[in-house]
């Protein structure tokens, strides 16, 4: 039985949550979040959030135990992109491209 849980529309670029999805993928629940208490990152904590829902999504919905909880998978989408403008030299203007993630987070149970 997995569990899982997604933020949508998080204001942080996916590539960079990529990085901390590969650190937590695989290990135990409290391993991971010990993992992600402890690194210094915006996307370590919108992570973190992801995942205490997807535990707490377990316990309440389906009953599983806490403790034998594992992450099987952690991912960090696109999602869409704003697109805004800074003026330049010579009445140019400059694309800025703010780009949003889809962070998802499934657990599950030890067989």
């Amino acid at each position: 039985m997995e569990a899982r849980a997604i933020a949508k529309y998080v204001r942080i670029s996916p590539l960079k949550v990529g990085y901390i999805c590969d650190e937590i993928r695989g290990k135990t629940v409290d391993e991971a979040i010990a993992i992600l208490k402890f690194t210094p990152k915006k996307g370590a904590k919108e992570l973190e959030k992801v995942l205490n829902s997807a535990i707490a999504n377990a316990e309440n919905n389906f009953g599983m135990d806490r403790d034998d909880l594992y992450v099987l998978e952690a991912y960090a989408n696109d999602g869409p992109t704003y697109k805004r403008w800074r003026p330049r030299a010579r009445g140019m203007a400059y694309p800025i491209l703010k780009r949003t993630s889809h962070i998802g987070v499934v657990v599950k149970e030890l067989d």
